[in-house]
């Protein structure tokens, strides 16, 4: 049966964010159970917090311990991660530095632990970040602003490091878990869905000619990939980059 077609259960971190609560509402709106895991439960809008189908942990993903992150692991067909680091002196430069990276490994750990069927891991990251598995061209100029990024700006840096970990620790073929890493650009509001593109490598310079990506495109992409079977298999192992069509016909 395709997953398309029947119930599944997906664990969100990252939930209360401006990408993760429009993943949440189209887990939601197609039929699926979420667990949410939440810092503030009263960031989730009442129609998703309300929700039937979504079960809401309130905690910090970070100070949970490995056996109850496996505890809340169990049962789910795919795993989400739309964590980031809030645009304030203290979320650029405060702790954790590492938060996508240590959630994305404790996360996998937790997968793992529980020695279920594969199970999907979906983590949103950033066009700024390259796919070094296929060697993408960047200009000079742009190395140069992102190895500055890099060092003076660790959220960049937890972002790159939450991606090799995907590639490099879990690879193309882990038996426990397989993964999608979603790199959207420019990230804007928009209130419904509009039409988006999808390409293996970006197609513009995130740094100096930057497209745009609403946030619930990325929620939409995102739930697709855990719930219809063609798009993951097209997406499987690699780290698609997704645009606004109007951004990329300025």
């Amino acid at each position: 049966m395709s997953q398309e077609n029947k119930p599944l259960t997906t664990l969100v971190v990252g939930a209360t964010g401006a990408t993760g609560r429009r993943l949440v509402e189209q887990l939601l709106n197609r039929g699926h159970h979420v667990k949410a895991v939440v810092r503030s439960a009263e960031k989730l809008p009442d129609a998703i917090r309300n929700h039937e189908n979504l079960t809401v942990i309130q905690a910090a993903i970070l100070d949970l311990s490995d056996a109850e992150i496996a505890q809340h692991v169990k049962g789910c067909d795919a795993v989400a991660s739309c964590l980031g680091h809030n645009l304030s002196i203290k979320g650029l430069f405060g702790k954790p530095r590492r938060l996508v990276t240590d959630a994305t490994r404790r996360l996998c750990a937790a997968i793992k632990a529980n020695s279920a069927p594969t199970t999907k891991f979906v983590l949103m990251n950033t066009a700024g970040n390259s796919n070094r598995d296929l060697h993408e061209p960047i200009s000079f100029a742009q190395k140069c602003v992102v190895g500055l990024l890099r060092h003076l700006l660790p959220p960049h840096a937890d972002n790159e490091q939450a991606a090799d970990y995907l590639r490099t620790k879990i690879g193309q073929n882990d038996a426990a878990i397989a993964w999608v890493i979603v790199r959207p650009d420019n990230l804007l509001d928009e209130d419904s869905v509009s039409d988006y593109q999808l390409y293996a490598s970006p197609t513009r310079s995130a740094i100096f000619d930057a497209g745009s990506t609403s946030r619930i495109n990325v929620g939409h992409f995102m739930a697709d990939l855990i719930t219809n079977d063609d798009v993951w298999n097209e997406w499987k192992g690699q780290m698609p980059v997704i645009y606004n069509t109007a951004s990329q016909a300025s």
